[in-house]
């Protein structure tokens, strides 16, 4: 007849077997005493391989090293420092591939000496699942950036046009002059000064357009947020133009530069311009107008606000706008608002939406000043 502790082995092995992550049984000298199916998979030891010997072969030797040092601390102070508690650490299979796992170390007694039970989830497919994730956001933001470049590419190759027939003009002006029998030089060199200054005006244009069509690998600098929005404000005055808007500028002179990635948050910031303007496309309101502000709040954030007096958000859609591939444009990506939210969330900020007062959308950035 099986006794009392045979019967109860059996049982406590039945329940390890049955338990979905590993289960590791070990005694006060950290040899395995229990080693359950989930656990073999886990690790590719069969139990009869690992059963007596130490648990350290599950580890690697620092983290072996740092797990003796915690049971030897419990079992002389009694004092819990990783027993009752989870914690990530790294795991190592057979054969050395050490892996992520949350394990977790509770104390049992068989009323001569401590057992200690740890249960293993293997964090792999999270981190993984982590990992795509980022991967697509990135891609998103790449997505909604060239969508953004495609958008303004027709207003920018107007500006463009401007300094290029400056130039033109200039050019044939300096030509005449230095056909003359007796050439004004004086005014030759104007004319070549001014071509300077146009060229100039043109690359500005161009490097602002390829600036919004870089990459999303983040640079951080020491950056002027107010700069940022006059810089963006000027890139979309044609925009503004073409749908009769006039923009309200009320930008703080106390901010403290913030250590950002400007290209990012500038990206974000005209996301939020270029809705506002869409939106006051059709608008019978009069005057149409856009207000960006910003300050430095109670909380050490600096705020930017972009708001407009169109038509606003309809209450039941507000809690979707910041959807990937949510859009109330009949013609939008429904990527713009997702994206500036990432960004903002990736410098440690955030970005949400309030109705405007008495009509209209508000989308409020902030941004850690700290």
């Amino acid at each position: 007849m099986a006794s009392h502790a045979t019967v109860r082995e059996q049982a406590l092995r039945a329940i390890l077997d049955a338990a979905v992550d590993g289960a590791v049984l070990i005694d006060d000298r950290g040899l395995i005493k229990a080693f359950n199916r989930s656990a073999e998979r886990l690790f590719g030891y069969t139990a009869a391989e690992v059963l007596g010997r130490s648990v350290g072969i599950l580890m690697s030797e620092t983290e072996a090293a740092r797990h003796e040092q915690h049971i030897r601390r419990y079992l002389e102070s009694g004092v819990p420092h990783i027993i009752g508690r989870g914690r990530e650490v790294f795991a190592q299979r057979k054969g050395g591939v050490s892996f992520p796992i949350f394990l977790s170390v509770g104390a049992l007694s068989d009323g001569e000496t401590a057992q200690f039970l740890g249960f293993i989830h293997d964090l792999t497919p999270e981190l993984e699942a982590q990992e795509q994730q980022q991967r697509l956001r990135e891609r998103l933001i790449i997505v909604s950036r060239l969508a953004m470049v495609g958008e303004i590419a027709a207003g920018l190759a107007h500006e463009v046009n401007q300094p290029l027939a400056a130039i033109t003009n200039y050019a044939s002006a300096a030509q005449r002059l230095l056909t003359r029998s007796d050439p004004d030089i004086a005014e030759a060199r104007g004319a070549l000064e001014e071509i300077a200054t146009q060229a100039v005006r043109a690359g500005d244009i161009i490097r602002r357009l390829r600036a919004l069509a870089r990459g999303p690998d983040m640079r951080r600098e020491a950056t002027s947020l107010n700069s940022l929005v006059g810089e963006l404000a000027e890139m979309a005055r044609r925009e503004a133009q073409r749908y009769d808007v006039v923009y309200e500028l009320d930008l703080a002179v106390d901010l403290p530069s913030l250590d950002i990635d400007g290209d990012q948050i500038q990206q974000a910031l005209l996301n939020l311009l270029w809705n506002a303007l869409h939106a006051l496309n059709g608008s019978t309101v009069s005057p149409k107008q856009v207000h960006i502000r910003t300050r430095l709040n109670a909380a050490r954030q600096v705020e930017i606000d972009v708001c407009d007096n169109g038509p606003g958000i309809p209450a039941a859609l507000a809690p979707r706008l910041f959807e990937p591939f949510f859009t109330t444009k009949q013609n939008g990506t429904g990527l713009g608002l997702a994206m500036s939210r990432t960004i903002a969330e990736a410098h440690g900020g955030t970005l949400e939406y309030r109705a405007n007062t008495p009509d209209g959308a508000c989308f409020v950035m902030r941004l850690p000043a700290d």
